[in-house]
């Protein structure tokens, strides 16, 4: 962020949030059993990543991959005025399938920014994304939660609204996220409005935009400018959205025409095949990261066309299926493996990267899941990768959204946060002065160094249970689930809303009151 940008969101700062309040109730959080470590705005990774591909490998896969955009194409359905933007920029058009000349969609690419800034409404809790940052956001899109009281149901706003004043107080996530749930109390068309004013209201992290249709989308980019200032959102990306590819090889008119909205309000896309290997792209990993590459490549090339210069990443939702039943499967190595894959053809196009998250196919947060997401999350940090969406809550393989399980994935994204600081080289670090003190023979229990830095050395997790059996009898013999339900309940129970200026508040309302009057309920 330059000094002059710094300076106006600073100046702004006062009328949108009160960031002080945001912080101590951060502070709260953490004493309540959020985590140790206080909030940071992104994850500035210090580890190196993880890669699979040697250049051969990559050359080979960006090779196929043109073969796919100039041999076999991309189809771009129902959208007339994307057809002809394609074809004035030289692809040859035919009927709704686009076949692109080698190097016309790297060479559009080459205009979009390899790092940026999302900004949220605190200024403190803005995030970078791309280069070494990685940023955590929560669960996106399930129909149904699995509630406190153990039932699985349909979601409600109430339940969206929870969602996110978990994510505002969670240390460890950094972003409020977008479609944390789906709540389906409140009609299709109208829904959209109030889940983005809860993310802007209920916290002052940087949050995501509505997809669902055009119109929405521009509801959202409107709400945005009576939040920031009409100016700012301008000159700046405050909203970062997700717009999916309908693999194999088709952008639909619905992401097309959000994709455009964004792109032309300078806003930010995360354009995702989405895929089921062996439903989606071939078994193979080789076969499925060809594909990814063409589709991302055009999606992505697409909203340059649209407005040269606005942000995009590359992203993949990647996993396979069961052979014997068709259904997702979770935390394998083959999706492990396109994902390395992936994040290394996203640094070469120099393009922000997205994928991963806590997945998991289990139907509650039991060993399953947590052995699922652990491989998932794990692999998600070690490819580099810079936007994670899922981060917290995934359950059910993204029908549902847990209460618990947000709890137990944020605490286990506390630690990948700890893990990517690397190993500390300073004199502290060192700890030379501790061994000197201490000498053969003894321990390091009372030694100065020790006493210095008993409270940071170690991630000392919200979840997990270090005591002695007895201990564990006595106090009730609770499960990892049990504590996350009883966490969950405190931080809701003490949860408090980031200040909004009255006049901003005031704007939102009277937007959403106009909107919803202007437009039957519709449920489908």
């Amino acid at each position: 962020m330059d000094d002059n940008l710094a300076a106006e969101q600073q100046a702004g700062a006062g009328r949108r949030a009160r960031g002080d309040r945001g912080g101590a109730t951060a502070r709260r959080a953490a004493r309540s059993g959020g985590g140790p470590g206080i909030q940071q705005s992104f994850v500035d990774r210090k580890i190196k990543v993880y890669e699979v591909l040697d250049e051969e490998g990559l050359a080979l896969i960006e090779a196929n991959a043109d073969l796919i955009l100039e041999e076999i194409g991309i189809e771009f359905r129902d959208d007339a005025e994307a057809l002809a933007m394609w074809r004035e920029a030289g692809a040859d058009v035919r009927g709704e399938r686009v076949h692109f000349p080698k190097g016309l969609c790297r060479s559009l690419l080459k205009s979009a920014p390899p790092v940026f800034t999302q900004h949220a409404r605190n200024p403190a809790r803005s995030v970078q994304i791309g280069g070494n940052a990685t940023v955590f956001a929560p669960v996106y899109g399930p129909p149904f939660v699995r509630d406190l009281e153990g039932n699985r149901r349909y979601a409600t706003i109430e339940d969206f609204r929870n969602f996110v004043k978990l994510a505002y107080m969670a240390p460890s996530l950094h972003h409020s996220g977008g479609t944390v749930c789906e709540p389906v109390d409140v009609p299709v068309n109208k829904r959209h409005l109030d889940m983005v004013h809860a993310h802007m209201t209920l916290s002052d992290k940087p949050f995501m935009g509505s997809v669902t249709a055009p119109e929405r989308a521009q509801d959202t980019v409107d709400m945005a400018k009576i939040l920031f200032g009409e100016k700012f959102v301008e000159d700046n990306t405050v909203v970062i959205n997700l717009i999916n590819a309908n693999s194999p090889m088709v952008f639909d008119e619905t992401m097309l025409g959000a994709a455009k909205v964004y792109a032309r309000n300078n806003q930010a896309t995360i354009i995702t095949p989405f895929i089921l290997a062996g439903a989606m792209s071939p078994v193979t990993v080789a076969g499925t990261l060809t594909q990814v590459l063409a589709e991302v490549l055009a999606g992505a090339a697409f909203t340059q066309l649209v407005r040269p210069g606005a942000p995009v990443l590359f992203g993949t939702f990647a996993s396979s299926i069961s052979m014997q039943s068709g259904a997702p499967t979770f935390g394998t190595p083959e999706p492990t493996l396109v994902s390395y894959g992936a994040g290394q053809l996203a640094r070469r196009l120099g393009l922000p990267f997205r994928t991963g998250g806590s997945l998991c196919a289990s139907k509650v947060p039991d060993a399953q899941a947590a052995y699922e997401s652990a491989n998932t999350l794990n692999s998600t940090m070690l490819a580099g990768t810079n936007f994670v969406l899922h981060s917290a809550g995934w359950l059910e393989g993204g029908l549902a959204s847990c209460y618990e399980k947000f709890m137990m994935d944020i605490d286990q994204l506390g630690m990948q946060q700890k893990l990517a600081q690397g190993v500390d080289l300073s004199e502290n670090g060192q700890a030379l002065d501790a061994i000197r003190e201490v000498g053969p023979g003894s321990h390091y229990l009372g030694c100065s160094h020790t006493q210095a830095n008993f409270q940071t050395a170690f991630y000392r997790s919200s979840i997990a249970d270090n005591n002695s059996y007895e201990q564990w009898l006595a106090e009730g013999e609770k499960r990892a689930e049990n504590r996350a339900n009883e966490l969950a309940r405190r931080w809701l129970e003490s949860y408090e809303a980031p200040a909004l200026d009255e006049g901003i508040a005031d704007g939102l309302k009277d937007f959403i009151a106009r909107k919803k009057e202007s437009m039957p309920d519709a449920f489908t």
